[in-house]
């Protein structure tokens, strides 16, 4: 009867220390708030277990100044001076989680954003500024807490460098009353979408013919490319004679676009209206 008891006992002592063993949870990173935030540079590479990393008063104080920021979770914080005027980027679209990013200049309570967004955020920074960097879970997958996160800081590619040049002769069509502008287009750098927006206007008497020709996609390989848009009017017809034309050309690249501007004086001569 003694022995029986104590397997009994024994039993019981190894079930209850059993229970009582605790798993073994994540630590919250160093950085997790703005006090501990971590100095880096542009070229920094990290790899940081998010699930146990917190939010308080700080992270809500930064996010004010991001219009449309989601709530926030799991967020570690960094703080980088710029060694020379430059395009930043913080990139985090790697991570397990979807991650945001905030940059702002200035101290706690008088914060400027000076970017943010979903994945990846990119700002033009000033030597010798200080940059506070919040990375957090911005829930966009429908969960939290964050994950793992991967974040990359390096100079930002340089925008497409765009020269745009416009023909001083364009013609005009009688049937359509439309008008053809062209010109060349040199784009160097890469480019994800282009476009050239052309703004036409002449005098007629006293009123003002307005019209206006687009042009989606170039590329931005150095070569020099000849484009033609036809431009129709939106309150009456051209004719022959001068316009005063006005030109955009954008080219934008993962994280800045260049631009181009032209302004001309554009004669009108009869022409067939129809492309070659």
């Amino acid at each position: 009867m003694i022995k029986k008891r104590l397997s009994v006992l024994v039993g019981l002592l190894l079930v209850g220390s059993l229970g009582i063993a605790a798993p073994v949870l994540a630590a919250a990173p160093t950085n997790d708030t703005y006090p501990d935030r971590q100095t880096i540079s542009t070229g920094f590479s990290d790899t940081v277990d998010t699930t146990e990393a917190t939010t308080d008063a700080d992270d809500v104080d930064i996010a004010a100044g991001c219009l449309g920021v989601p709530a926030l979770d799991a967020s570690v914080w960094y703080s980088l001076t710029a060694t020379a005027d430059m395009g930043i980027v913080v990139d985090v679209s790697s991570s397990t989680y979807s991650a945001g990013v905030i940059i702002a200049s200035g101290d706690p309570g008088a914060y400027t954003v000076e970017a943010c967004g979903p994945g990846a955020a990119v700002w033009s920074a000033l030597s010798g500024v200080t940059y506070t960097i919040l990375v957090f879970d911005d829930q966009e997958d429908g969960a939290g807490n964050g994950g793992t996160l991967q974040i990359n800081v390096a100079e930002a590619p340089p925008p497409p460098e765009l020269t745009l040049t416009v023909n001083p002769r364009g013609t005009f069509d009688s049937h359509t009353g439309g008008a053809r502008i062209s010109g060349t287009i040199t784009c160097t750098g890469e480019a994800d979408f282009s476009f050239i927006d052309v703004q036409v206007r002449q005098k007629t008497g006293r009123l003002f013919i307005d019209g206006e020709g687009f042009i989606e996609g170039f590329t931005c390989d150095g070569s020099t490319q000849a484009w033609t848009t036809d431009v129709l009017p939106f309150n009456g017809v051209f004719k022959g004679g001068r316009t005063i034309t006005v030109t955009f050309a954008e080219a934008c690249g993962a994280f800045e676009c260049g631009d181009g501007f032209d302004q001309s004086i554009v004669s009108l001569s009869a022409g067939s209206g129809k492309k070659h």
